[in-house]
């Protein structure tokens, strides 16, 4: 499809940082849809613990895409797309504004410039290099990736499991590696040009307090629950959703071999340290058109 020419909003920025706040205020100004571009809150189940917007959100304004993905499934950046080329195609909004708001800076890219073409990955590849995964850990993985690899190797984290067996599935099954496939271009789906481009960059104080707060207030809204149901459907550890900040740690606290304020402390600090990861990409990867602002209620 063409690239959608529509007044469009977007708004990125690290966890906590009032981005769907300040997306409903412009829905309100606009009569806009709000899309959701944050790879966690597209997961069912974990409502609370994802700060998926809520029900009183939910009448303020119309959203797509969030928790309309099963936990027992791993998403990923080119359903997403799938997901909102569908969207635009059916004209569900109409002409109606669209707000794309969320933390996942590769949903920004992808949405901006397109998705690189990817090859099929043999069923036999997939679940060779997901068993390898299970056995050897990320960090092995990763030393076999320097040697397959070394392009990719270089710019993935020793630890980002999904990612690492990701770049092997691509060059076992091509013969070469998932950076030269993302050098070629695909098609936006959206006209940069003529959108609206806000990225949050706030203090970092500031923004450890609104964790340290957002954190005890999701536990004392239900997060434990949640964790506790996804726990109930047995699921594979190194799924996305079982990953999301918090399962780990309120799983202990359920356990008891940690209180609830542990849990809470240990959560936050994770969490400032993804927003600390986010923030450093938003400011490497996204360019001068993009407004910057410090605290999204000025």
């Amino acid at each position: 499809m063409g690239v959608t020419r529509r007044q469009t909003i977007l708004i990125a920025g690290p966890t906590a940082s009032g981005k769907s706040a300040l997306a409903l205020r412009f829905a309100e100004e606009t009569g806009g849809w709000i899309v959701n571009t944050d790879s966690m809150q597209v997961y069912g189940v974990l409502d609370v613990l994802t700060a998926r917007p809520g029900p009183d959100d939910l009448r303020q304004a119309p959203h797509f895409l969030y928790g309309h993905v099963p936990p027992s499934e791993a998403y990923s950046t080119g359903r997403w797309f799938a997901d909102v080329e569908h969207f635009l195609k059916t004209g569900a909004a109409g002409d109606r504004p669209l707000i794309f708001v969320g933390g996942t800076g590769l949903y920004f890219r992808a949405l901006l410039g397109g998705l690189s073409a990817m090859p099929d990955i043999p069923d036999d590849v997939r679940a060779y290099w997901r068993a390898q995964d299970a056995q050897a850990g990320a960090q092995q993985l990763h030393a076999i990736l320097s040697e397959k690899d070394p392009q990719a190797a270089a710019v993935l984290r020793p630890t980002d499991s999904q990612r690492i067996v990701r770049a092997l599935e691509v060059i076992d099954a091509s013969g070469r590696s998932i950076i030269d496939w993302q050098k070629q271009a695909g098609t936006p789906l959206i006209d940069a040009a003529s959108a609206r481009k806000i990225v949050i960059d706030p203090d970092r104080a500031w923004l450890g307090e609104r964790i340290a707060l957002r954190f005890a207030t999701m536990l004392e809204k239900g997060a434990a629950g949640e964790v506790k149901a996804l726990l109930a459907l047995g699921l594979p550890s190194d799924l996305p959703a079982m990953r999301a900040i918090g399962v780990g740690e309120i799983a202990r606290m359920l356990a008891g071999t940690i209180t609830p304020a542990q849990a809470a402390e240990l959560s936050a600090i994770a969490t400032r340290q993804y927003a600390k990861r986010q923030m450093t990409w938003f400011r490497n990867q996204l360019g001068d058109d993009w407004e910057r602002i410090a605290y999204p209620g000025a």
